[in-house]
């Protein structure tokens, strides 16, 4: 393979461009008569050979989602940026992240993060590693080898499954934070005998976003793409229903699709309607664990759409809109290119102040999604506290 060319924007992965693979759905039991169909029968193969929708996740280039994952974050500050200050604010600063992805993850994924709480001295000046310029892997590569390499005399690498690298507050060189995704063709970087393949290295944005960055930046190592757009309005897709699109929405879970393809929700929460048919489904909101997640109606080889039902709850209790959310999916879209895209139940409704059109989008009682083209519909039967019964029908 050759070396992929990475393309890197503020809050985005460092995605590679690399050949389409061909992905094949696997065959899947038949079901018993009368019974409804599984799961597997929804599940869409990747379509980019990259971060996409696809349930078959390349778990050469990406990291399993659940489980215990061990994190060790580094604080690096800079010849040209010393640090003034103590590690302590930085670290309360990202430490909601483990407790807020166990909760998203229904207790499947544990973060194991270890702060290494001293300052590690890079070797190069802030601005020389190339932020400003539109950074490149390779210049990403060698600021994380810098910072690994300068703290190695102090942790054993071969202990943590991936990197956070923090920058001290003066180092305002380093603006964004990009997630490093190793390149398997290249020698790459390698401390106590063990290769470093994933690593978020935070930028100044760590303080506007808070804890969300490594929550958004954490998934792209398990294989999440960008939901938000690099074309255009940034957030025309699916504003922030999901932490993978606008980062400081209201966002109180991911999208239960996503929640499906990392293995937190189990294909017995799953309901499809592969073809066509009709069925009813009561669906409880992604928001707590239990129940069924979400209804999806495959219409083609990697389209599909899916209804769920979201409830605020907790810090997030201020979002502007609950209900049944419908959106399609295209696992062979690009990051970055719409993969998943909400379907707006209220289109012409002015948002109230601090929410934007998406943030109304969910459908209520009574409500209907129809996509002629496809001959689905889904049907609002019902809703409450406990979340919303849906009809899905498919021609």
């Amino acid at each position: 393979m050759t070396n992929p060319l990475h393309r890197l924007l503020p809050l985005a992965a460092v995605v590679a461009v690399v050949a389409p693979i061909s992905c094949l759905s696997a065959p899947t039991a038949a079901a018993a008569p009368g019974s409804p169909p599984p799961a597997a029968g929804c599940a869409l193969p990747g379509g980019t050979g990259w971060t996409d929708e696809g349930h078959d996740t390349d778990r050469t280039r990406f990291q399993p989602a659940t489980g215990t994952r061990r994190v060790l974050t580094l604080y690096v500050d800079f010849p040209d940026a010393p640090a003034t200050d103590s590690t302590e604010p930085y670290a309360a600063q990202l430490a909601p992240a483990p407790d807020w992805m166990g909760r998203a993850s229904y207790g499947r994924l544990r973060l194991d993060n270890t702060p290494l709480h001293r300052w590690i001295r890079m070797p190069a000046e802030s601005t020389s590693y190339g932020f400003a310029r539109g950074l490149t892997f390779e210049a990403h590569e060698k600021y994380l080898r810098d910072a690994i390499t300068a703290a190695d005399p102090y942790a054993d690498f071969s202990r943590y499954d991936m990197v956070y690298v923090v920058p001290t507050r003066t180092a305002t060189a380093i603006p964004f934070s990009p997630t490093y995704l190793y390149d398997p063709a290249t020698p790459g970087i390698t401390a106590d005998g063990t290769r470093i393949k994933w690593a978020i290295t935070f930028g100044q944005d760590m303080w506007r976003w808070g804890h969300k960055v490594a929550a958004h930046e954490t998934a792209h190592t398990f294989g999440l793409p960008d939901l938000y757009s690099f074309a255009g309005a940034t957030h025309q897709y699916v504003g922030g229903w999901d932490v993978m699109g606008n980062i400081a929405g209201h966002a109180p879970q991911y999208l239960g699709w996503h929640s499906w393809k990392l293995g937190w929700t189990r294909d017995d929460e799953v309901a499809c309607l592969p073809a066509s048919g009709r069925r009813t489904v009561r669906l409880s909101p992604v928001e707590r664990p239990g129940g069924t997640k979400i209804a999806v109606l495959r219409t083609g080889e990697t389209t599909a759409y899916v209804a769920e039902s979201r409830r605020a709850q907790g810090n997030d209790a201020a979002a502007c809109s609950t209900g049944v959310l419908v959106y399609k999916v295209d696992s062979a879209a690009r990051t970055g290119e719409g993969p998943v895209r909400i379907m707006n139940a209220n289109p012409t409704t002015i948002p109230p102040s601090g929410c934007t059109p998406l943030d109304l989008a969910a459908y209520a009682p009574g409500q209907s999604f129809t996509d002629p083209a496809t001959g689905v519909r889904i049907d609002v039967l019902a809703g409450g506290r406990r979340g919303d019964t849906v009809r899905l029908s498919m021609e």
